[in-house]
């Protein structure tokens, strides 16, 4: 979901939050010797794809009981239709990121997958490259940190579309409660375009395609928060270079706005943002400085960059999670649209054993 950038001066030691870094490749990294993938990668990369395959099968309602083993693996084919569209999401995020680091001569790793436990809803925490030498110019640098959200999109946007084509709708019922999934500009206007009803007005029966989708747009959210070495915070670096700090320390403080203010005044909000603010202060807040700081972006990359800020706008949800309680009657006027993660292949008349909604 990061990107780790780690620099050498003189040797291996890595420096501290903002370091000068002189070393640079003598030739593209693809001209070295052959690449190979190391255990490490291939090892995480399918304990992920294991780890988000009983994410879904868990969210399906299948019986994944170690005392029927034969049962459970039988069972976690169901969760495919959910792991697979995620798996391809995070990794053309992270090839995004890889292929243009090569293609400018920038060594970095392979990514590193970053499996889960089933307590997690999506089975993975998302996955990162290591970044082993600094780019020399701000170009270079947008280039790298604004392929990956870009590359993810564009996968997660089909899945998206596709997820919620194969979603059912049915009347709104919150009897039941859940576990909640907030909604961005972009989530609720191909959900409009794709379902072709007021999604105010009805309960939407997500396929796993479409919350894989969801996710992927999530990712991308949280990867463009301008902050530290996010990829927004490499886009930030390349637009605004001697601001950069500033506006880092500007987001820790909307995070911490963003609990306060609702809890002030009785709106939903989502605490995740106060481990954000802390995670954002232990990551540093500074980016490491580029050999060439002075020459701005060309006309082309400054459209993309500004490009990237409106991608973060339109996938941002200022409540990412929540946990809804469930209504005693359904007398009571309905708060907002619901959807459902459910098993879409299950009877309606068959209650799911696993209840997860979005609202919209």
């Amino acid at each position: 979901m990061m990107e780790e950038i780690a620099a050498h001066k003189d040797s291996s030691t890595v420096l501290t939050d903002i370091p000068r870094y002189t070393m640079q490749p003598t030739q593209p990294e693809w001209a070295l010797s052959s690449a190979h993938i190391p255990a490490t990668n291939l090892l995480l990369f399918f304990l992920t794809i294991l780890t988000t395959t009983t994410a879904g099968a868990y969210m399906a309602g299948e019986d994944l009981s170690i005392l029927h083993p034969i049962a459970a693996v039988v069972s976690l084919r169901a969760g495919l239709s959910f792991s697979m569209p995620l798996m391809a999401i995070l990794l053309a995020h992270e090839m995004g990121h890889y292929l243009t680091a090569r293609y400018h001569g920038v060594p970095t790793s392979l990514p590193y997958f970053i499996p889960a436990p089933p307590i997690f809803i999506t089975g993975t925490l998302g996955a990162f490259i290591r970044i082993k030498a600094m780019p020399r110019t701000r170009r270079v640098m947008f280039d790298i940190g604004a392929a990956g959200p870009w590359a993810g999109v564009v996968v997660a946007i089909p899945a998206v579309i596709v997820g919620l084509w194969l979603s059912t709708i049915s009347p709104i019922d919150k009897s039941s409660g859940g576990l909640e999934l907030g909604n961005s500009l972009l989530f609720l206007g191909l959900s409009r375009m794709v379902l072709g009803v007021d999604p105010a007005a009805v309960t939407v029966t997500l396929h796993p395609l479409a919350f894989a989708g969801w996710f992927g747009l999530f990712v991308t959210s949280i990867n463009l928060l301008p902050v530290g070495q996010l990829d927004g915070g490499h886009v930030t670096y390349a637009l605004f270079p001697r601001l950069h700090r500033t506006i880092s320390t500007l987001f820790v403080v909307s995070c911490v706005l963003m609990v306060i203010v609702p809890l002030a005044l009785g709106w939903e909000l989502w605490w995740g943002w106060l481990l954000w603010a802390v995670l954002a202060i232990g990551l540093g807040l500074g980016h490491p400085a580029t050999v060439d700081r002075d020459t701005p972006l060309n006309p082309r990359r400054a459209l993309a960059a500004w490009l990237s800020v409106a991608l973060f706008i339109v996938t941002f949800s200022p409540v990412p999670l929540s946990l809804v309680q469930p209504e005693p009657t359904q007398m009571q006027e309905p708060r907002g649209h619901t959807q459902e993660i459910l098993d879409p292949t299950a009877p309606h008349s068959r209650m799911p054993r696993h209840d997860w909604g979005v609202r919209i």
